[in-house]
């Protein structure tokens, strides 16, 4: 298996086991994740197929439904979505725009992410951190009413030297 699809499979892990989602109340919250390739044809229109594997150039879409089983409501839910080592995440991407991002899983801080550049002069400078580095994405909904659904998703390229 080489190692891209190995990242694949990690972060669907991730989603299944529930590192993908926290709420503060206790609900019955479930979620599932979906990869898919997203195929242009010559008139435009993009066709979707299932993504097991991905090769270099490759535009996937995650998306990621929860579902609240519960009669009551989730209070405070947060999404949080893994983006593989070897993408770039594309922002222009349909559905709801996530909130927060990181470089490292751990630390999320407000879109577009910037860091500190210090200039050869000993001038310091902000500068846009390149998509590519983006490591995860982050949405939070108020409440996901009992027998409710919530749906995120993300669009990334696949690195020409992802393998």
């Amino acid at each position: 298996m080489n190692s891209f699809r190995a990242r694949m499979i990690a972060c669907g892990w991730l989603l299944a086991s529930g590192a993908a989602v926290s709420f503060a109340a206790a609900a019955s919250v479930t979620n599932s994740l979906s990869v898919q390739r997203i195929v242009t044809h010559t008139d435009g229109t993009l066709a979707f197929e299932p993504a097991a594997t991905a090769k270099p150039g490759d535009l996937l879409e995650y998306v990621v439904d929860f579902h609240n089983e519960g009669p009551d409501a989730a209070r405070g839910l947060v999404a949080t979505l893994p983006l593989p080592v070897g993408t770039e995440f594309i922002a222009e991407a349909p559905g709801p725009a996530p909130s927060l991002a990181s470089l490292d899983g751990v630390s999320f801080e407000p879109l577009p992410l910037k860091r500190v550049v210090r200039a050869a002069d000993g001038s310091t400078h902000q500068e846009l951190v390149p998509l590519r580095e983006y490591r995860a994405l982050r949405w939070a909904a108020a409440d996901l009413p009992g027998n409710g659904d919530f749906k995120v998703g993300a669009r990334v390229r696949v690195a020409a030297n992802a393998s």
